[in-house]
């Protein structure tokens, strides 16, 4: 395998935001990854200042920025303060400085925070004044108001705001991850020569609405937000002192468990022991407003031991994801038009599921498609006398779900029910081991993560048997089996009895129960671990064979991240030998297209919309065969080195038509979808077509066409 180089820096100035390109020792370009994130999470920025975008969906995008932006500075930022911490020599062996790109981590996102505040208060607050929806600050209240926000303070508030005096060095108050506080800028009342003094007081945001609804006149609808109850009432808290000032601030904490991978002894106790202190790791980011004062600044580094690279400027309020929870007013007008999912009638409408099942393959795509066929799958199954076995990987799953309740009904049915639980997916290990321990007390057989791996792949296996033979059925995924991200995430699921994936898919679970190598090699499908890289690399090697001849070669890949050096090396290559290659890519995208004389056979493009784009998808011309494989795998060290990982192969030459016809539709875009460059410029594409095409829009109406044709 092709070891990632080592890397040199060199500045590129693009037209939104600047980067740090890396360049190869051998020449070849290569974007920092959290850089590429950065950008991004910018485009999804772009959908909140997008005027074409409903007001609300606005808001939302603000919102999903900044959860992307604190998960980002609670696990990639945490990583890269960490490498600060460092010893020289190991700081020598890495491939650039961590100080060079925590500052640039920073100043991009404080160009992004700049931005960000331009939208809310130059765009978001005077549309919403144009549908008499005002929020107001507390000079602004009226006498009504001010009473209900008294009121409020004292009946709902006050229990919750931890008022603290910050005493020379005295006083250091613990900050609580992502807890909103303000801090106070005072003096002794009365005492116009007194020295400042500061104090902190708690926001109760993760205690109550952040949006109050106010008295407000007819057809208009008053809100506050509760930063400013807090501020209004200040001056009860400290009756001492005439209160000069309030800021806003706020702490992220390192969220990396940090579990050792070669760890020996028991995996889930170290995970339950880190858990526990997730929320009081080393800071990440120390988030303040903008306007707070150089010496009220200083005090607060040394009163909660930070440095420079913790420092991150913001605007006047922080938590910015609770716009998730902004009111709408029942106003839906001023939001996303409803594209109810389509029922996959093949599947759902059936009266013999198994029989439907088994006479063809079938590919549904969520949200496009409802999800009703994948549970119905497992709740035909935890009913039907004729089934035996049930297996499944879980990685995410909702905290209502319908399919681990079916499984718990397939106990109780007398089925035997296997779960392999990977309880290191990021966020949801809590969830995780909960689901752990219910499905194991209703009987289920739960295996859990083991060290040196992480299982990523979406499977689910059914035996049954049918006039005393076996049969399996299958369903693998692109996504969780998770009902409430189905109807966000784009993703492609397929059904089929087909041997040559089944008994492959057998062997998968095998190797999780056993953690024995399995005696086959694979020949249909591509693991990780076993032979997803290679599988991939034999793919682009015969396209680059054909090209090589004289005969027609692309690929077409989509996914969410494209990092891995040694796919990235490998697709310049197919580039230098004529293969014409298109990316479709949600977030990182390491690789530089378009440089002459390397990357100018390869095209990038990022669509950010309404859903999630979650779907991989690898296409390979293949001499006019279309290989074509559906995967859960990014093409990132950590998918294809780390991880077990299944990319499956669509036979079903139907589906093949339908997957071809999705991936032109997204090629097709011409509203949505944005240029990747080196510069990261994010310019929406556009071309001469007389017809905009929003690719979201088109696949709904697709496969709805499709739906009513019977198809």
């Amino acid at each position: 395998m092709t070891q990632p180089s080592k890397t040199k820096s060199a500045r590129v100035t693009g037209l939104n935001i600047s980067q740090e390109l890396f360049v190869t020792e051998d020449g070849l370009p290569y974007i920092h990854r959290d850089i590429s994130w950065l950008s991004f999470n910018y485009r999804v920025l772009q959908e909140a200042m997008d005027p074409g975008v409903p007001l609300f969906e606005r808001i939302k995008f603000l919102a999903i920025y900044s959860s992307n932006l604190d998960e980002f500075f609670r696990v990639r930022m945490a990583n890269h303060r960490s490498l600060l911490r460092i010893s020289k020599k190991t700081k020598r062996e890495l491939e650039i400085s961590p100080k060079i790109i925590v500052r640039e981590i920073q100043r991009l996102v404080n160009r992004q925070q700049e931005a960000f505040n331009r939208i809310f208060e130059k765009q978001i607050i005077p549309e919403l004044r144009s549908h008499q929806i005002y929020i107001l600050r507390r000079m602004q209240l009226n006498e009504e108001q001010r009473e209900f926000v008294e009121s409020y303070f004292k009946d709902h508030m006050l229990p919750f705001v931890q008022p603290v005096l910050l005493v020379g060095k005295k006083i250091r108050p613990f900050l609580n991850n992502a807890a909103l506080y303000l801090t106070v800028l005072m003096q002794a009342k009365g005492v116009p020569e007194a020295p400042h003094e500061y104090a902190i007081v708690k926001i109760p945001s993760d205690h109550l609405p952040r949006f109050l609804k106010l008295p407000s006149a007819p057809n208009r609808h008053d809100i506050i937000i509760i930063d400013d109850i807090v501020r209004h009432s200040i001056s009860w808290m400290f009756p001492g002192y005439d209160i000069l000032d309030t800021y806003s601030i706020k702490l992220t904490r390192d969220a990396e468990l940090y579990i050792d991978d070669e760890f020996s002894g028991d995996l889930i106790q170290k995970i339950k022991e880190s858990l526990s202190k997730r929320h009081v790791g080393p800071a990440s980011r120390f988030v303040y407003d903008r306007e707070l004062p150089a010496e009220m600044l200083r005090f607060m580094m040394a009163a909660f031991d930070l440095d420079k690279y913790d420092l991150l400027q913001e605007g006047r309020y922080h938590n910015n994801f609770d716009f998730f929870r902004f009111p709408d007013f029942g106003m839906q007008h001023l939001k996303n038009a409803p594209l109810p999912p389509l029922p996959y009638r093949p599947l759902e409408d059936t009266k013999d599921f198994f029989s439907a099942f088994a006479r063809k393959d079938h590919m549904i795509f969520v949200p496009y498609h409802s999800y009703n066929s994948v549970m119905r799958f497992f709740e035909e199954a935890a009913r039907d006398p004729q089934v035996t076995h049930i297996k499944i990987i879980q990685y995410r799953v909702a905290r209502n779900s319908r399919i681990m309740q079916a499984l718990m009904d397939a106990v109780k049915a007398g089925k035997q029910v296997s779960v392999f639980i990977e309880v290191k997916a990021r966020f949801d290990e809590e969830a995780n081991l909960e689901w752990g321990e219910k499905l194991e007390k209703a009987g289920v057989n739960v295996r859990y993560s083991f060290p040196g791996i992480k299982v990523h792949s979406k499977l689910a296996l059914v035996r049954r048997v049918e006039n005393r033979q076996v049969q399996l059925y299958t369903y693998l995924s692109t996504g969780n089996f998770h009902e409430d991200t189905a109807k966000v995430y784009t993703d492609l699921g397929l059904f089929t009895a087909d041997p040559r994936i089944t008994g492959e898919v057998g062997r998968i679970f095998s190797f999780l129960e056993t953690v024995q190598m399995p005696s086959q090699d694979f020949e249909h499908l591509l693991v990780g671990k076993f032979n997803l890289r290679s599988g991939l690399e034999q793919l682009i090697d015969f396209e680059m064979r054909q090209a090589k001849a004289g005969q027609e070669a692309s690929i077409v890949l989509k996914m969410n991240s494209l990092q891995d050096m040694p796919m990235v090396q490998k697709l310049y290559e197919a580039s230098q030998a004529g293969v014409k290659i298109k990316l479709i890519i949600r977030g990182i995208c390491c690789l530089v297209p378009g440089v002459p004389g390397l990357s100018e056979n390869i095209e990038a493009f990022s669509i950010v919309d309404r859903y999630l784009e979650h779907a991989r998808i690898f296409i390979f011309h293949h001499g006019g065969a279309n290989r074509i494989f559906l995967s859960s795998a990014d093409w990132m060290v950590r998918n294809l080195t780390y991880r077990v990982e299944t990319a499956f192969p669509i036979y079903d030459e139907d589906l093949k038509k339908e997957i071809l016809d999705y991936i032109q539709i997204q090629l097709n875009d011409n509203v949505k979808s944005r240029i990747l460059d080196k510069n990261l410029s994010n310019i929406y594409r556009k071309d001469a077509a007389d017809i905009a095409t929003r690719s979201q829009l088109e696949t709904y109406y697709y496969i709805k066409r499709k739906s009513e044709k019977g198809a």
